[in-house]
């Protein structure tokens, strides 16, 4: 019993560490969760007098979970040009709680976890380990039966497609608060051109209202006029925006007779939006802890 005790508590010690491994890996705070679950199963199973470095054995069982939900998704998915809105991590504005911190990136916002929604299960896998955790190419071979020098390849190949696809966001939480309220007292007022002013010309709008038959009801808009017409569309007078931090960065829970209807996290770069990211599915909206956005 005291054995089994004290490999709990040494496990307990690496749980946040572990589950923000997860989901950055994952993107969904459910399936960190089991994954972070079924690490401890294993670890349970195994006589851990043998391990050298538990937190490097638990971070590389983690990671080999992980990439077994990542390569199953994979093979589920019959569209190749697929996509959704990750979990978004919501908090109120004054910050974020330990284990929040621990499920994000140093690089905030939505958009990127929409970026790596988009890699390949071994490119994430490399990226995510390499580039968010240090963890050295030779250990990450090892989880993907490859060489070092491979997956090196493969972190590069994906530093490539998150650059160029993520832009930085404005360090001033403040600002970028500033900039969203902007937007939204835009399109309360109808104005499209002061709408447009404060989008970046090449903007991308994601928003997830989730399942829709076999398939998912998303929708991709891209460019500021594009953008500032479907906000002045659907604008609705009866909604409450609630200030919110999405994933460390700057956004809102809209709320309609005392329902979050939608979560919706920005990137706010050089003064002006370049991405939003708007999550309206129900289902994943109920699984969030919204409690404290119902509050007028």
């Amino acid at each position: 019993m005291n054995e089994h005790r004290s490999l709990t508590e040494r496990f307990e010690e690496h749980r946040l560490h572990l589950r923000g491994v997860a989901f950055r890996m994952l993107g969904s705070v459910h399936e960190a969760d089991d994954a972070v679950q079924e690490t401890w199963l294993r670890l349970s199973r195994i006589d851990t007098s043998e391990v050298e470095n538990l937190g490097g054995w638990l971070t590389t069982v983690t990671a080999r979970v992980c990439l077994d939900i990542l390569r199953s998704r994979a093979a589920r998915r019959e569209e190749p040009l697929d996509w959704h809105v990750p979990d978004p991590v919501v908090s109120p504005v004054e910050g974020t709680d330990p284990e929040q911190e621990a499920l994000l990136a140093d690089s905030v916002g939505v958009a990127l976890y929409v970026v790596l929604e988009r890699l390949a299960p071994a490119e994430r896998l490399a990226f995510v380990l390499h580039d968010m955790f240090a963890v050295p190419f030779d250990q990450i071979a090892g989880m993907l039966d490859r060489s070092p020098n491979a997956a090196k390849q493969l972190a590069s190949r994906a530093r490539r497609r998150v650059q160029g696809a993520e832009a930085v966001p404005d360090a001033d939480l403040g600002r970028q608060h500033a900039v969203v309220d902007a937007f939204f007292a835009a399109a309360r007022s109808g104005d499209f051109d002061a709408l447009v002013a404060v989008l970046a010309p090449n903007i991308t709008m994601r928003t997830d209202a989730g399942p829709l038959g076999e398939g998912t009801l998303s929708v991709l808009v891209r460019g500021a006029a594009e953008v500032a017409g479907r906000a002045l569309m659907f604008a609705r007078p009866d909604a409450h925006v609630r200030r919110a931090l999405v994933n460390g960065a700057a956004g809102v829970v809209i709320v309609v007779d005392h329902r979050p209807i939608s979560v919706m996290g920005f990137t706010v770069t050089d003064g002006r939006i370049s991405a939003i990211d708007g999550l309206l599915d129900t289902e994943r909206l109920s699984q969030l802890d919204l409690s404290t956005f119902m509050v007028a």
